[in-house]
């Protein structure tokens, strides 16, 4: 057995290619998106945005700057940022030769083919050459670091794959849209992006192997990782033979991938041939190593001039090995193995194995999180997101209803097992039907039978002030009747006052019916007080306080058959508890996922299709409703365990005669409140009876107030006049001047008979007014006349 070399892959390191950046024309950004701003928002708004505008300005500055002038990490960030950018400006400002559109030219010059450029009034474009400089500069990243370390190889390995990233997201999102807005350069084709993205793999996969070989993995392991360079080279160099890559790229590139490709499947043969070594495979061996010798033979013959000679040497290097190998193995075979070698072509192919992929630059590139130009909200993100949140709303919607259902569905069972009643009324918790509990709250609150004393006691006050009015008013009514007789005696005809008891007839008659009606309502207070006296045994219920402590009780059975109760009680319990528990919580879990889930930045950088978006977001809920919709399945078998559990437990705890002791105190309860209820509302529409008769009261001593005001100021002018009359002079003249007086004062004709003109006006008024009062003023009124029939009297006696 022999050693594998080293040498064959050593005189390979720094023999990669590198990408040059594309170059670019200056644009201004800034003047275009302000105008734009104003023109269809306003100049605040412009204003507002002016640290974003020079932002995008100073971006596109360093992206024209050269790229010498920067270090590779700070240009990488750079360009980074200014993608993000774009992705931000795409979204709201729609850049294109339309005349309400943004109107900037870009152009960009092919990054292999100089002389040839391509301008558009097409952000892709813009983006096609940002993306297509990242890839260049990682690509740069990789080479500059050194593989004779560790690090170095790893750090190389993830530049290479980020550029790798970078090219195959140019070709997936950018490179189709360049096509489409116009002539674009062949660099950033889907063909010769494809091709590059594959190139930096094949680096980044050497570099790998390097490592593996630095580590001393086994024949095995460096065989399958050196035949998937090879395979990447392959794809390479085939990408790079068809059009429209075939006349672009220099020779060199050409004869340099086409090397590569050799060397590592020939590489990958003499890793494999050794391990067949070592397995005494001698046959197969010998067949690998021509196969891989051929291969190196073959590329030297065709590939172009101008390849490296550092290549050209780990060529020659790799085949001198493979020789000496085979010349080893023909010689072992035909002295001790003697095997059959087998055709190159019933060989299976190598195995290979990929330790590298493209950078997933989607999050990356994600420009979500950036705030720039994040007021202004185009009308179809704003539709879009509407769209969305019925998308979630709806979700969330569908879910709560399934929850509902398994809740009222696991309400229903357990209402119909008595559960968990019966549970707490065995732990001396028994509990009333809510309905019945909520009406025996009310007749506690409102009092409660204990308080129906305290109302009784208050229509008794009422009926005792109302029956004082009433013989108040009958005792004035025969007291002015008995002045009526006195005086209709003592003035006989010239008592020209109508006769009392007609007078005061609707008065006598409205009072006999007050009268009537306090009769029916005292003996109405005497049955309510009656039927509260009957009935309080039945109510007193009502008072226990709580009402829970009336209820029947549950307790374990006197005798026990060999059943452990507090292990059936038990069980039951903690089946109840993980009903309760399962999908607790989820809803609300649902709703705070949709109060954080802020699609609105992602809406506005997204540059693929709306729909491909809210696939991959509304997924975010797939796991909340499958976990739903395993615990209702949950929930279920629990419930079927649970009704097990119960028929077990009312059979030991005797539970169909606690429900018919429970039953019977519904029942007694029930007829309390029925029975409560109909005192309660005889006793207030007696309040309401009596407290109408105080209000009636109350109305007829503020008029009888008015009344006696306007009395006494009628009073002042009698007296006056009677002054006048007893000051008469005994002289005609001068009695016939007086005369004159009074009539001016009273304005009716001579003095004497304007008084009695005045006097029997204000009887007739008084008269006609007590006819139309209510009972309750009328006695008032006839106290008014009173007071005229004594003037009248005095007047006669003056005559």
């Amino acid at each position: 057995m022999s050693t594998p070399s080293s040498s064959s892959t050593a005189t390979t390191t720094n023999i990669m290619l590198a990408i040059h950046e594309k170059k670019t024309l200056p644009t201004d950004l800034y003047r275009p998106l302000r105008n734009y701003i104003v023109f269809n928002y306003s100049e605040r708004d412009a204003q507002t945005l002016e640290d974003d505008l020079d932002t995008i300005k100073t971006l596109r500055n360093q992206i024209e700057r050269s790229s010498t002038l920067d270090s590779l990490p700070t240009r990488r960030d750079a360009l980074q940022n200014y993608f993000k950018a774009l992705i931000s400006i795409e979204s709201r400002f729609p850049i294109s030769k339309e005349p309400d559109h943004v109107h900037v030219t870009f152009t960009w010059h092919d990054a292999f083919k100089n002389k040839n450029k391509a301008s558009q009034e097409n952000v892709h474009l813009e983006k096609a050459g940002v993306l297509f400089n990242l890839g260049a500069v990682n690509s740069q990243l990789g080479l500059g670091f050194d593989r004779g370390s560790v690090e170095g190889r790893r750090d190389a390995v993830k530049a290479f794959c980020y550029a790798a990233g970078a090219f195959a997201y140019l070709r997936d999102n950018e490179a189709g849209k360049v096509v489409v807005g116009g002539s674009g350069t062949v660099d950033v084709s889907v063909e010769c992006v494809g091709m590059l993205e594959r190139l930096m793999l094949a680096q980044a996969q050497e570099c790998v192997f390097e490592n593996t070989i630095a580590k001393g993995s086994s024949h095995s392991v460096c065989s399958k990782i050196a035949r998937q360079v090879g395979l990447y080279y392959e794809e390479t160099l085939a990408a790079l033979n068809v059009a429209p890559l075939t006349q672009h790229f220099d020779k060199t590139w050409l004869s340099h991938v086409q090397l590569k490709a050799a060397l590592f499947y020939a590489e990958a043969c003499y890793r494999y041939s050794l391990e067949l070594h070592d397995k005494e495979e001698i046959g197969e061996e010998i067949a690998r190593l021509k196969s891989g010798i051929g291969a190196l033979t073959d590329a030297k013959k065709s590939s172009p001039k101008g390849a490296a000679q550092q290549l050209l040497d780990a060529i020659n290097k790799l085949e001198s090995n493979m020789k000496t190998n085979l010349e080893r193995a023909l010689k072992e075979n035909d002295r001790v193995y003697l095997m059959r070698v087998p055709t190159p072509s019933s060989l299976s192919p190598l195995p290979a194995f990929a330790m590298v992929k493209p950078l997933n630059m989607s999050e990356v590139l994600d420009a979500s999180k950036e705030r720039m130009f994040a007021s202004i909200v185009p009308d179809s993100s704003a539709k879009a997101l509407s769209r969305y949140t019925e998308m979630v709303d709806d979700i969330i919607r569908t879910q709560a209803e399934k929850l509902q259902q398994g809740s009222e569905l696991a309400r229903v069972s357990l209402k119909e097992m008595d559960l968990p009643d019966s549970i707490l009324a065995l732990e001396g918790h028994s509990v009333l039907p809510t309905p019945l509990w909520e009406d025996v709250e009310a007749v506690q609150i409102s009092g409660g039978p204990a308080g129906l004393d305290g109302e009784l006691q208050q229509l008794r006050d009422l009926r005792r002030v109302n029956n004082e009015f009433l013989v108040q008013t009958e005792e004035l009514l025969q007291k002015e009747a008995a002045e009526d007789t006195q005086f209709r005696s003592q003035f006989g005809s010239r008592w020209t006052r109508q006769q009392y008891s007609t007078l005061t007839k609707n008065l006598q008659d409205r009072l006999n019916r007050f009268a009537a009606n306090l009769k029916q309502a005292a003996e109405s207070d005497g049955k309510i007080e009656h039927s509260v006296r009957d009935n309080m045994a039945l109510m007193c219920i009502l008072d226990r306080r709580p009402i829970e402590s009336a209820l029947p009780t549950l307790a374990k059975p006197m005798m026990s058959l060999d059943v452990n109760e507090d292990a059936v009680v038990g069980t039951l319990k903690q089946s109840l508890v993980m009903l309760l528990l399962r999908v607790l919580g989820l809803e609300d879990l649902l709703k705070d996922k949709k109060r954080k889930d802020d699609i609105l930045p992602k809406l506005m950088t997204s540059t693929g299709s709306y729909e491909d978006l809210f696939r991959k977001e509304i997924s975010k809920y797939n796991h909340i409703c499958e976990e739903i919709s395993s615990e209702l399945l949950a929930k279920r078998q629990v419930l079927l365990h649970i009704q097990a559990q119960n028929r077990e437990f009312a059979g030991t705890f005797n539970i169909e005669d606690y429900k018919a002791a429970c039953d019977k105190c519904y029942k007694q309860i029930e007829a309390a409140i029925a029975k409560y209820r109909e005192i309660k509302e005889n006793i207030n529409e007696g309040l309401k009876f009596y407290v109408t008769l105080q209000n009636w009261r109350l109305e007829a001593i503020k008029k009888n107030l008015e009344r006696i005001t306007r009395q006494q100021k009628w009073d002042q002018q009698i007296n006056e006049l009677m002054k006048a009359i007893e000051a008469l002079p005994e002289d005609p003249k001068e009695l016939s001047y007086a005369q004159e007086k009074v009539k001016e004062d009273v304005g009716h004709g001579s003095g004497l008979e304007a008084v009695e003109k005045k006097l029997e006006k204000d009887r007739t008024y008084s008269s006609r007014e007590q006819g139309e009062a209510d009972w309750q003023l009328a006695s008032e009124t006839d106290l008014q006349d009173f007071h005229y029939t004594i003037f009248e009297h005095k007047w006669a006696g003056i005559h």
